[in-house]
């Protein structure tokens, strides 16, 4: 290996404990190793030929340290300056560029201290106000339909909920973009529920305590928004506000299901330092169901010791959340979808010749549609395994 040099991509190097991140940004690959590989890869990046990255490397870890194997291992991973490389997918409908657009200095003051401050109290009066303040809180059956047309109610409810996303997901790539770090949209489906998202991969190449603002920007938007909501409602009641506050609360309520992948699973496994928590709580219930071929149990016997700690509970939640998941549907959802039902129903029940017939089956279709898709996604994937 003498004199040889490597070349490598633009790599992150993020100390994590007794280990180091390295990962290449623009792919969106992330990888834990070692300490020493770091000291390697930091040789490398210098332009240190291979014989002298194994000699810092071995001056670091008080042995020899095989280099050339360790550069295979990079050129596998793809971190080898080879070509470039796209980011890989997270997602089945994705953007294929980072998005960056927005400067990090004008989106800065927007995730500051004053303005976590503010989203901090926006959350407090959201709280307080639901809490003290009976007539605030959601009736679905009576929210969701604020006109006599129950078919128009539920589609202006969905499009301002699609609005609510945008906000939602773009305060996350605001708050990427605060670090100088890009992000991208994407489609997603978590059980039989189809979801939009921010690909936040990027956020692995800083230090961890600079993960979290991203993580929960987008609860903060929809804190501050309900707090104008409910606000509004205290000065005059309206039953638009009062269906729009509805929405907002079915999203945080969402959020607040850790086990479904949501904003707040994100910072758990961040706080916790976990490396991949949802592969292993699935083996460690696999195990507790005696259902672990080998090659898993192997696969289980690797995993990283934080996400073994995590699993041994987070497992448990995971399955009781198939009862809170039911839970939030009877309260949020059932109430909206019977209604919904029973007015298309009745406009059908007319036939195929008016006007009613048609605009019930289109507002159904409409507003039923990505749910039943979803679903059918999930139905198909269990039956493929």
């Amino acid at each position: 290996m003498s004199g040889q040099t490597v070349a490598l991509r633009p790599l992150s190097l993020v100390e994590e404990g007794d280990e180091v991140l390295v990962g290449d940004p623009e792919s969106g690959t992330f990888v834990a190793m070692p300490a020493v590989g770091g000291v390697v890869i930091a040789a490398l990046r210098d332009g240190a030929s291979m014989t002298e990255a194994a000699r810092r490397a071995e001056e670091f870890a008080g042995e020899p340290v095989d280099v050339p194997a360790f550069v295979e291992t990079l050129r596998d991973l793809g971190f080898l300056d080879e070509g470039e490389r796209a980011p890989v997918a997270t997602a089945p409908v994705q953007g294929r560029r980072w998005l960056r657009g927005v400067p990090a200095w004008l989106a800065r003051p927007l995730f500051g201290r004053v303005a976590w401050t503010v989203y901090g109290l926006a959350a407090i009066f959201d709280v307080a106000a639901l809490v003290l303040v009976p007539s605030l809180r959601p009736v679905p059956a009576q929210d969701a339909f604020t006109l006599d047309d129950a078919g128009l109610s539920v589609i202006l409810l969905y499009v301002f909920q699609l609005a609510l996303v945008a906000v939602h997901e773009c305060w996350h790539w605001l708050a990427a973009r605060s670090l100088d770090i890009p992000a991208r949209f994407g489609v997603d489906r978590r059980m039989a529920f189809l979801v939009f998202e921010t690909d936040l991969s990027q956020l692995w190449s800083v230090p961890r305590r600079q993960r979290y603002g991203p993580l929960l920007a987008g609860l903060a938007a929809d804190a501050v928004m309900l707090a104008v909501l409910l606000a509004g409602q205290l000065v005059a009641a309206s039953p638009f506000l009062a269906a729009w506050a509805f929405v907002l609360l079915f999203q945080i309520a969402w959020q607040c299901m850790v086990f479904l992948r949501t904003d707040l699973y994100a910072v758990l496994v961040t706080r916790l330092g976990c490396k991949d928590l949802w592969r292993v709580k699935s083996l460690m219930l696999r195990r507790a169901f005696g259902r672990l071929t080998p090659e898993q149990e192997a696969e289980l016997a690797g995993a990283d010791p934080a996400d073994v700690r995590a699993g041994s509970w987070f497992r448990w939640v995971w399955l009781g959340g198939l009862l809170v998941v039911a839970a939030w549907l009877g309260f949020f959802l059932l109430p909206v979808v019977s209604g919904l039902l029973a007015w298309t129903a009745a406009e059908i029940a007319a036939g195929p010749g008016t006007w009613g017939f048609w605009w019930a089956l289109g507002c159904a279709a409409m507003t039923l549609g990505p749910w039943l898709l979803a679903a059918a996604l999930a139905v198909k994937k269990r039956l493929r395994r």
